[in-house]
């Protein structure tokens, strides 16, 4: 689909996952393409993207450049069999997105041993912690590790000869997740940053940073009043009205936090216990979550919990080797 004149986006599929598929962005160059982000490496993505790259008559030597917006596999797992393809494409991700990739991709032993460690300190029972610590491992077989060419800060001007794309560093759903403003035409690629429906995941883990959501929200406002014609998501649709889905974000936020303050209203508790008993938008309960959905449940608890009390509104409070909260 062609956005604007030069720069097209072309769906490629995420098997077995609600979010259907990634929006993968293609921008004219007058010495190649630039692609943001890739999917994840499956046959059927490989086969979507090529096809779709075909029809806007290129191909993957035609890509010069590619930016991560970060490194989770949906984003990340295509780059290096692209780069197979083709070895002069140059990649991009930001320095944090890089000092991230072989922790997690390649020697990720201790990464395991120190969530296992976390999720225990958080009450997560002992049956659990096995399948939880390792719950995002079964993504590592859609990544082709590659590492990027080049680190990124944030503030940088990619200029592809056409278009002058500016990197804004927003941490909080990833720790060097960045967006990339186009202003000829006011295009805001928004990776996971901001989705048109669902909130993104922010988590809190031993690689997250110790204020995730803090930082999500310092990054929500740092773009909300951008001059903005459409918002290009990594998933669901583009939309217009970056500024009023960034309050409804903040407010599903401040919600989240009021209910977390009216679980913990008589007595303190461990995240993972209330985590069990917070509303999360899933047609099932507690008990019958699988590893994954509950790892980020719990993670996506204490990221609220941790910001909670930086806020005052809330202490954490130690109990031998666990943490539990209470209202400040």
């Amino acid at each position: 689909m062609e956005i604007a004149p030069g720069i097209y986006t072309v769906k490629v599929p995420i098997p077995d996952n609600p979010l259907g598929y990634l929006n993968c962005y293609v921008i004219e160059g007058k010495e190649g393409w630039l692609m943001v982000d890739t999917g994840w490496h499956t046959p059927e993505a490989l086969n979507s993207l090529r096809e779709g790259l075909k029809e806007i008559g290129l191909a993957f030597t035609d890509i010069a450049t590619i930016v991560l917006t970060h490194v989770h596999a949906d984003h990340f797992g295509l780059a290096g069999r692209i780069r197979q393809f083709s070895p002069n494409t140059k990649l991009f991700a930001h320095q944090w997105e890089t000092a991230l990739i072989e922790s997690r991709y390649i020697k990720f032993a201790d990464l395991r041993r120190k969530m296992a460690a976390l999720l225990r300190r958080h009450g997560v029972p002992q049956a659990d912690i096995p399948s939880l610590e390792s719950a995002s491992m079964p993504a590592m077989e859609f990544v082709v590790v590659t590492m990027p060419d080049e680190p990124l800060f944030g503030g940088e001007i990619i200029d592809t000869g056409r278009f002058q794309l500016e990197t804004i560093w927003t941490p909080g759903h990833s720790p060097g997740h960045i967006c990339l403003y186009e202003p000829q035409n006011q295009l805001f690629f928004a990776g996971d940053h901001i989705l048109s429906k669902i909130t993104p995941n922010v988590s809190y883990h031993v690689q997250s940073g110790d204020d995730p959501l803090g930082d999500y929200v310092h990054s929500l406002k740092k773009v909300q009043n951008l001059p903005v014609t459409k918002v290009l998501p990594a998933h669901e649709t583009i939309f217009s009205d970056l500024s009023g889905r960034i309050e409804e974000i903040l407010l599903h936020h401040n919600n989240r936090k009021e209910e977390i303050i009216n679980i913990i209203r008589l007595k303190p508790a461990l995240a993972y216990e209330i985590a069990s008993r917070l509303t999360w938008d899933v047609p099932m309960n507690w008990d019958r979550f699988g590893p994954q959905l509950k790892r980020g449940a719990v993670t996506e608890t204490i990221a609220h919990l941790e910001n909670m009390r930086r806020e005052g509104t809330i202490k954490r409070i130690s109990q031998g080797e666990l943490f539990l909260y209470a209202n400040g």
